[in-house]
């Protein structure tokens, strides 16, 4: 492939994945997946439990080390450019990172002083942040006090004080009630529209996908559809989301509601 060109943020794709598989022993968790995510996108990864979906987070974030493939952020290479790579991407994990004894304002401090940012400079960041998804009366609160809701916008917030390119979130809405994981969905699809953030949004529930947006269906390690809704559906021969996602996986499939 070329070389990278020097202005790395001239690059079209938020996220370029090529040919990467990763195994655990003999078992193959990701096989030769492929996927781009443009900025302003809101990509859905869909696929039941073990598909390979934190799998493929864990690469993206280098928690796993890519051994085949490739992995480009904003052009950047994350096993040979990991620092300029990392530095562009924010992450919401599927399972919760605050610390429940500190306040929201304790917490993403905390966050902010690991990606070098000055006190004053994280406290203009983090109020706006916390506007932006309606909990600026909340900064002084322990995590503990606010709904299982509340503290998935703080990481929200949290993942977005370094201003990064790209936000992986990975099954954000589990456990929330639909009032809650509807506000989420909301406030994610406003930032790529208003900020042309590059979204990954990993999900097994069907109906947290919209019409017209970007979706990979990933089972058993393998990509075995992606596009729009529209595109997934002529690949497998379908009217609905749903329909395909059911013929593609098969008897395995879950409705998600």
């Amino acid at each position: 492939m070329n070389a990278q060109p020097a202005i790395q943020e001239t690059v079209d794709a938020a996220l370029d994945v090529e040919g990467l598989t990763h195994s655990f022993g003999e078992k193959k968790a990701l096989d030769d997946v492929a996927l781009t995510i443009r900025p302003g996108d809101f990509t859905v990864l869909l696929g039941l439990n073990g598909a390979g979906k934190t799998t493929l987070y864990s690469l993206i974030t280098r928690l796993y080390n890519n051994r085949s493939g490739a992995i480009r952020i904003l052009g950047f290479d994350v096993r040979r450019q990991s620092p300029q790579a990392l530095s562009k991407i924010g992450v919401v994990f599927q399972q919760p990172t605050l610390d429940l004894d500190l306040t929201v304002e304790q917490n993403l401090h905390y966050h902010a002083a690991l990606h070098g940012i000055s006190r004053s400079d994280a406290q203009k960041r983090l109020e706006t942040e916390l506007d932006r998804i309606g909990l600026s009366e909340r900064l002084h609160d322990k995590v503990r006090e606010l709904s299982g809701g509340q503290r998935r916008r703080v990481e929200i917030a949290r993942s977005l004080l370094h201003h990064p390119k790209l936000l992986l979130l990975d099954e954000p809405t589990v456990g929330l009630d639909i009032g809650s994981r509807q506000g989420i969905l909301d406030h994610v699809r406003k930032l790529c529209r208003e900020d042309k953030l590059a979204v990954l949004w990993a999900t097994h529930l069907i109906d947290e996908i919209d019409e017209g947006e970007q979706v990979v269906i990933l089972d058993q390690g393998r990509v075995l559809a992606r596009g729009d809704v529209a595109e997934v559906n002529k690949q497998a021969g379908t009217k609905t989301i749903r329909e395909a996602f059911n013929k593609l996986v098969g008897d395995k499939a879950e409705t998600g509601t």
